[in-house]
């Protein structure tokens, strides 16, 4: 099993977690690519490499082109922009998600509707970009389960909409309810509302109690730079106490949707593969087949989680020209995957490495990494994936 932790020690904001999740190994190229779908224009995402008390990571920053021209938004606005835009269905769900919680807690404060919230820091386009940049990078990274440490508030005051408040803001202190949590580490808000709504709708289960191998850390640095050090840490893990075997191979159980098609215009195919895979399908083929009459046809295969088999059908009945589909439960075998970042001189490359009796037994580039960086320089994939193979083996 594969365990995002989050280590907040020194509390956690928006920023401090893309810096973390992008240090983990999350590509700055694929995270600000994604971050264009949203279709809205004033911002730049700012990634550099920094340090806090003589501590390393990546400092993230969303630069805002006209800050004075940037506009409050509701509830309403923020569903809009994130429903409307080309994101994957799984980053729009989980954005919207983390911004319900900001919305709940708001509406408590000032006892109101959630869809009648008027959004003040929490909907400025950078915090816009820090959630759903949130969610692209925990999408990405793809884990089984995320847990956190007690999280740190800091103490003193903050300046807010609703005027001088005391540490934790009203809306923090609502998104934290049931949540463990320390004060009094700095004199400062250590833990913003957008970072605590990012735990809030994601975080499994807090505790200090952990038994896990880290595979990966990562170190997202915050604005502030004094005698505590003002970072998040974040650990890729492994399930299991240290020195116990992982297995190799885990079985699953899949949902397989099939069926045939011969009336379907063969331009519409590609539409529907996209709204499949969009959607959170494992996967989606076609294969040509005879059908009676021996008429050609297609019959179309998709592959997904039992929890998405209603998403999928809906989908095929929508976007295609099926009548019927037929579907069954399977037990799937899968190999333990993991991910790792190849520096090279094009920029970072994922590797995705399977292992099967504590062999690596396949290694395979990120193909929308290769794709992005020999657009971006003008040579050919195969350039980019022989840089990768001889710079991850420099780094082995």
């Amino acid at each position: 099993m594969r365990i995002l932790y989050y280590d907040c020690f020194a509390g956690i904001s928006g920023d401090m977690n893309l810096g973390a999740l992008i240090d983990l190994g999350v590509d700055a190229g694929y995270l600000s690519a994604e971050l264009e779908k949203l279709g809205i224009d004033g911002f730049r995402l700012s990634v550099k490499r920094d340090h806090r008390k003589n501590i390393y990571g990546t400092k993230a920053d969303v630069a805002i082109k006209n800050p004075k021209k940037e506009k409050h938004r509701h509830w309403q606005h923020i569903e809009e922009i994130i429903c409307n835009s080309t994101l994957q269905e799984p980053v729009k769900e989980l954005a919207l998600k983390i911004f319900s919680r900001v919305a709940e807690a708001e509406a408590k404060v000032h006892n109101c509707p959630k869809e009648k919230v008027h959004f003040h820091e929490v909907g400025a386009l950078d915090s816009i970009v820090d959630i759903v940049g949130a969610a692209i990078c925990l999408t990405c990274l793809n884990v089984d389960k995320v847990m956190s440490s007690p999280v740190q508030l800091g103490s003193g005051t903050v300046k807010c909409a609703h005027g001088v408040m005391p540490v934790p803001a009203p809306a923090t202190a609502e998104i934290v309810k049931n949540i463990p949590v320390k004060v009094g580490l700095v004199a400062y808000e250590a833990t913003t509302p957008t970072g605590a709504a990012i735990l809030a709708a994601t975080v499994n289960e807090f505790t200090d109690a952990c038994r896990f191998r880290i595979i990966r850390t990562g170190c997202g640095l915050g604005t502030i730079d004094k005698e505590i050090p003002n970072i998040l840490r974040v650990f890729l893990c492994e399930d299991g106490e240290s020195g116990e075997e992982t297995p190799d191979v885990t079985t699953e159980e899949v949902a397989l949707l099939e069926c045939n098609i011969d009336d379907m215009n063969p331009e519409h195919y590609d539409f529907l593969l996209e709204q499949l895979l969009k959607a959170g399908a494992s996967d989606a083929w076609m294969t040509p087949v005879i059908m009676k009459k021996s008429r050609p046809a297609i019959q179309l295969s998709v592959l997904c989680k039992p929890s998405a088999r209603e998403v999928m059908k809906e989908i095929l009945f929508t976007h295609s020209t099926s009548i019927g589909i037929r579907c069954q439960t399977l037990s799937r075998d899968v190999l333990r995957r993991e991910e790792r970042r190849v520096e090279t001189p094009y920029g970072n490359v994922r590797v995705k490495q399977s292992y099967y009796k504590g062999t690596l037994v396949n290694a395979k580039p990120e193909s929308d990494d290769c794709r992005r960086l020999a657009e971006q320089h003008q040579v050919s994939l195969s350039e980019i994936e022989k840089s990768v193979i001889q710079y991850g083996k420099q780094n082995d």
